[in-house]
């Protein structure tokens, strides 16, 4: 990914916060030189202060055969905004985007045992629908057993991070307000979001 320097994310803790918030995010590796990809709901977690991604493939994806031996890339991309020039000062500018986006690359690590592949299963619905445990937990065993045995459970080790904030940090104060204002007027819950994160980067 192209990372203008003014546009370089650094800070660890922001960038998992962000992981954490836009879990959903797509595996790439790559299978007879083609890449292959799958959008998949990642639990992130530290671990002896490593950045862990857990997550889990449909057994009959076969993607999860290509990931233990090649490095993989897991992209987190949202949100994102269309960014109009009537924000601008000057009349000869053009439409851009603005957007984050996180590069996480690695080495997987296929979950074999049953214990753990349930670890990862619960974490992933404490997370996302934590009411959802309690009917979870009373399923029969063989239920959940089969249920298992229908997925291949995973974790990257995250070996190198590319993180990119596309802000209009290059931008005037006054455009920046602009586009701050425009996009939390708008119905689109994207361009909230870019909105939200602008007022973080740029208070008034």
């Amino acid at each position: 990914m192209y990372i203008p320097e003014f546009n370089r994310l650094t800070d660890r803790n922001e960038i998992v916060d962000f992981m954490k918030q836009f879990s959903f995010a797509n595996i790439i590796s790559a299978r007879n030189n083609l890449p292959v990809a799958t959008p998949l709901p990642f639990i992130i977690s530290l671990k002896d202060n490593q950045i862990i991604l857990s997550s889990h493939f449909a057994k009959a994806n076969e993607q999860w055969m290509d990931i233990e031996n090649n490095q993989v890339l897991i992209i987190f991309s949202e949100p994102h905004a269309y960014i109009s020039p009537v924000n601008y000062d000057q009349v000869l500018n053009v439409p851009t985007w603005n957007y984050i986006s996180v590069h996480a690359y690695g080495k997987g690590k296929l979950i074999t045992e049953s214990e753990e592949v349930t670890r990862i299963l619960e974490a992933t619905i404490d997370t996302f629908e934590g009411a959802y445990r309690q009917q979870w937990d009373n399923f029969p065993e063989e239920y959940k057993l089969k249920m298992s045995k229908g997925i291949v459970a995973f974790e990257i080790l995250v070996t190198d991070i590319k993180a990119k904030k596309k802000l209009s940090q290059n931008r005037s104060e006054d455009e920046k307000q602009r586009i701050i204002k425009s996009l939390s007027e708008s119905e689109d819950s994207n361009e909230k979001h870019i909105a939200a994160f602008m007022k973080k980067e740029f208070p008034e």
